[in-house]
């Protein structure tokens, strides 16, 4: 019974609500995904699973979103998100000093077991991902600094791990991510929602391992 199995949401009610989402129609597995949720959030207590705790990063220069989440058996807990942003009028060298500054701060503040983290993909504009892959160099110093394991992802990966559908459009990730997360509203900016689905993406890659998971000096990257 998938309703008395922890490590995942059940993948085809969440392909059921983005083919509702996508035709502009209500879709009853978009109430049963949300009531499934809350169900397994209030039955699986703290003390059941070993609680995860772990920090999602979307790299960049001007914007780096960032969300810490807890993860233990089916249970989603945000615990914290937002951005580190710089401003565009100061030195490069500088930006990256903030860059490293801010996510240093968060890792201190919120103690996570693991960093997830986009894996960096070729664009046309060579300057732009020239500077995502220095910025993303700091954030992953960061990271080995505090002993975190790091662990990259594809954004086909991130769409199929939260959604269940590799193709999904970025809204749709989104959306996913608040239903799963609890939350209100989507986070902003954009980057710290994408944040927030990457660490989903870590919890529901490695659901069935959490349990068992040993905190690590070094992890693969």
């Amino acid at each position: 019974n998938f309703f008395e199995t922890p490590g995942r949401t059940p993948a085809f009610l969440r392909s059921c609500a983005l083919l509702g989402q996508e035709s502009g129609q209500p879709c009853i597995a978009h109430t049963v995904l949300a009531w499934y949720n809350k169900l397994i959030y209030n039955r699986n207590s703290i003390g059941r699973y070993h609680s995860m705790r772990v920090l999602g990063i979307d790299p960049g220069y001007a914007i780096v979103g960032w969300g810490v989440v807890d993860y233990a058996g089916n249970r989603f807990a945000p615990v914290d998100y937002g951005a580190v942003c710089t401003d565009a009028g100061v030195p490069f060298e500088r930006r990256l000093d903030e860059v490293y500054a801010g996510i240093k701060e968060v890792i201190e503040r919120t103690r996570p077991e693991a960093l997830a983290i986009e894996k960096l993909f070729y664009q046309h504009n060579q300057t732009t991902v020239i500077g995502v892959a220095e910025a993303r160099g700091v954030i992953l110093l960061a990271a080995a600094q505090a002993g975190l394991p790091i662990y990259e992802y594809t954004p086909m990966q991130v769409k199929q791990a939260v959604t269940g559908y590799g193709k999904a459009v970025k809204k749709q990730v989104q959306e996913m991510t608040r239903v799963l997360l609890h939350l209100p509203a989507i986070p902003k900016p954009d980057d710290t929602a994408d944040a927030l689905a990457m660490a989903i993406t870590f919890c529901h890659t490695n659901g069935n391992q959490l349990n068992r998971f040993v905190r690590r000096v070094a992890g693969p990257i």
